[in-house]
């Protein structure tokens, strides 16, 4: 829509490629690169050390990213795109990794699994009625940042050392911690789905 003060048009959104060559977006890039080496590092040789290091790196990153995007005025429709996918990636790599090795149990994976398919059905039916995806919420922003102090703090509890030792209550805490806060922001996703499909059709009926 043109401006009514000018009547000029609205200047056009950069393209994809652009938006992924700014700084936030080639963070958030490298971050979904690291996904398949941090589960290689955690399943192959089982080198914990530098999985930890791995996903230190990757918090480091998401917290960056948004705080550069911010500064630099480089917040883009791919940004608001790429930082959850790799959050979630990220997430969805260490609870397989974890399960997988015995660190967790299969009753704290099943409902985190079972939030990213609701959550994926949410998106589905969202797109159908012709909705973006919803902006990340603040309890999903901040899952993830207990989240992901959790991961690294589980990898410690490993071994008899007096670190595990130290580590492990706050392992503990941080995870169950986390894990609530990731189911209701998945209910979030959940109640902001059925408010939008909900008056989408009471627009068509009127």
């Amino acid at each position: 829509m043109a401006d009514p003060t000018t009547g000029t048009p609205p200047p056009a959104p950069p393209s994809l490629l652009r938006q992924a060559l700014n700084i936030p977006n080639l963070l958030s890039l490298l971050r979904l690169a690291g996904v398949p080496v941090f589960l290689w590092l955690l399943l192959g040789p089982r080198e914990d050390g530098w999985a930890l290091a791995l996903l230190v790196f990757s918090a480091l990153t998401d917290w960056l990213d948004g705080k550069l995007a911010r500064w630099l005025n480089q917040m883009s429709r791919l940004g608001q795109l790429l930082d959850p996918a790799a959050d979630r990636l990220y997430i969805a790599a260490t609870l397989v990794a974890f399960l997988v090795r015995g660190i967790v149990p299969w009753w704290v994976v099943a409902p985190l699994v079972l939030r990213e398919l609701v959550v994926g059905v949410c998106l589905v039916v969202l797109r159908r009625n012709g909705f973006l995806p919803p902006d990340v919420t603040y309890a999903g922003k901040a899952a993830t940042f207990v989240l992901m102090y959790a991961f690294p703090l589980l990898l410690l509890t490993q071994g008899g050392s007096a670190v595990a030792a130290v580590a492990r209550p706050f392992a503990y805490a941080f995870t169950a911690w986390g894990c609530v806060l990731y189911l209701w922001s998945g209910a979030l996703y959940v109640i902001q789905t059925i408010s939008a499909v909900r008056g989408a059709a009471r627009t068509r009926l009127m």
